[in-house]
């Protein structure tokens, strides 16, 4: 069944209900949303010829365009490729040809590095643009019914950044999205009609995908006139469209209770705040709660599982008289109830409790693999179970606790990062012979990346500001060092081995920033 016809059902249900607000002011009706999404659908496949399973890349900011685009593509029964627009335009021309797109919906702003980085690599692919002549052809065609697809079919085809280098493509089916969505039902909020989302985190990641329960329920959904997180919108919005929910990286939270707290408002428009992709620290949590009240929902999940293998709930989280509150607001809660969840060791063998090993999950949410990657899927898939390649310990009433990430993830400001890609970069300019990255805390965006750089000794006059520019010219700006330490040498193990706990163990030593 195709997921899209989520929106067709809330159209003949709701069609005069609110769906899709800019700011406070409503700019489509259900009635209006998939009547749009349906004719784009139709110039999709009858006016560009796109066939069953096509993947079509959305490259844009937070827009309304940009939910239309979506329902439109899966409408016609076609695969999302969604885009970080942070990213830098020969990334994404890097995914776009990955992913063997036919076509990219993208933002206007963003069109001509696009463009320009497609042209480097071969024969281009078309672009759409909402505003332009071609994007107002589209959703004037002739719409068509909701195209069929079974529940295998590939509906969202989600990059990675990639622990080896490139990215990789998680592929996630329609029946995935399906059991992720009743997931959050039973899991994370059951959601009544009346409810707002706000997309202050990007549509490309978790935020998009937490847009389907809401369509199920008639909701609206609202685009900040900002187009991203601006806490002070975000306390008007809850004044004025009401009972808002929103999905949120902890760093984002902490500076919206920030924000409250000094400004003395009023946090009752403020519905469900759910917060992932990034550890909350206990005192936070606590003075969100003494701030805001019980409005916080904590949920853990990764691309290959999306927003889906355990969750902290409302009840839970908000219950301080529980004399083991202070430890279940340090996890990341229980597994979720469509998945199963498991600490193992190496071989895969089930570990008593509190003992760290490695978190595995298995469900009807758990990706089918990776993208034209068989040696990946074979790493990360075994015998039906998905290694997150996370650690963590289960306590005796399935409580899981995160202690490290084995794939060295670094999280800043709610975007995933991977030293790697990073490191893969430095090493290209000439002057560097040895680089390691790692993430250092930081109050504002939970983590920054900090560069280990052993220059050329020949190299003169190469500093950090050279760097930066190296960085610029090929990655997207928030994935450059913030910080860079220049030193003789990595330290390592007998078998050659950058040792990151030593890195990590001279920043704590050194806790001045040197950054950029």
């Amino acid at each position: 069944m195709n997921l899209a016809r989520i929106l067709a059902r809330s159209a003949r249900t709701f069609p005069e209900r609110p769906a899709l607000l800019v700011g406070a002011k409503c700019v489509l009706t259900y009635a209006a949303l998939a009547a749009r999404a349906a004719r784009l659908a139709g110039y999709l496949r009858q006016n560009l010829g796109l066939a069953p399973g096509d993947r079509v890349a959305i490259y844009m900011g937070n827009s309304p365009e940009y939910l239309e685009s979506l329902f439109g593509v899966l409408w016609a029964g076609l695969a999302v490729v969604p885009v970080n627009a942070k990213l830098h335009p020969r990334e994404v021309a890097w995914i776009v040809r990955n992913a063997e797109a036919r076509l990219v919906c993208v933002s206007p702003e963003l069109a001509g590095g696009l463009a320009a980085a497609l042209e480097e690599g071969g024969p281009t692919v078309p672009l759409l643009m909402p505003g332009d002549g071609h994007y107002l052809r589209a959703v004037s065609a002739l719409a068509i019914p909701v195209q069929e697809r079974a529940q295998e079919d590939l509906a969202w085809l989600f990059y990675t950044s990639g622990t080896t280098g490139q990215p990789k493509g998680v592929m996630l089916s329609h029946r995935n999205l399906q059991a992720m969505t009743a997931c959050f039902f039973m899991d994370v909020d059951p959601v009544a009609p009346g409810d707002a989302v706000v997309y202050a985190a990007p549509l490309s990641h978790g935020a998009g995908l937490y847009s389907f329960p809401y369509v199920v329920r008639g909701c609206r959904h609202v685009i900040p006139e900002s187009g991203g997180f601006d806490p002070d919108e975000l306390i008007s919005l809850s004044r004025k469209p009401g009972r808002l929910a929103l999905f949120a990286a902890p760093t984002m939270v902490r500076r919206l209770v920030d924000r409250v707290k000094q400004s003395g408002a009023d946090p009752a428009g403020f519905q469900t705040i759910i917060y992932g992709g990034g550890p909350m620290y206990g005192d936070d949590i606590q003075e969100a709660l003494d701030v805001m009240g019980p409005r916080f929902v904590q949920i853990y999940g990764q691309g290959e599982s999306p927003m889906t293998i355990t969750a902290l709930s409302r009840g839970l989280l908000a219950d301080r008289t529980d004399p083991a509150w202070a430890q279940r607001a340090a996890s990341v809660g229980v597994a979720q109830t469509l998945v199963d969840v498991r600490i193992v060791d190496r071989e895969g063998r089930t570990l008593p409790n509190d003992e760290v090993g490695e978190v595995v999950v298995r469900g009807d949410t758990v990706m089918s693999g990776y993208w034209r990657n068989p040696e990946a899927s074979a790493a990360a898939l075994r015998d039906g179970w998905l290694w997150t390649g996370d650690m963590g310990c289960m306590d005796s009433h399935g409580f899981v606790t995160l202690k490290d990430r084995s794939k060295d993830l670094i999280i800043s400001g709610g975007s995933n990062i991977y030293p790697r890609e990073v490191e893969e970069v430095l090493i290209t300019h000439p002057a560097v012979r040895e680089v390691s990255v790692i993430g250092r805390r930081d109050a504002d965006w939970g983590e920054v990346v900090v560069a280990f750089v052993v220059l050329d000794p020949a190299a003169g006059g190469v500093g950090q500001d050279e760097l930066d520019r190296h960085c610029l010219e090929r990655i997207a700006r928030f994935k450059r060092p913030k910080e860079y330490r220049f030193v003789d040498t990595l330290p390592k193990n007998n078998y050659g081995k950058v040792l990151k706990t030593a890195l990590r163990d001279m920043l704590e030593a050194d806790t001045s920033p040197r950054e950029v």
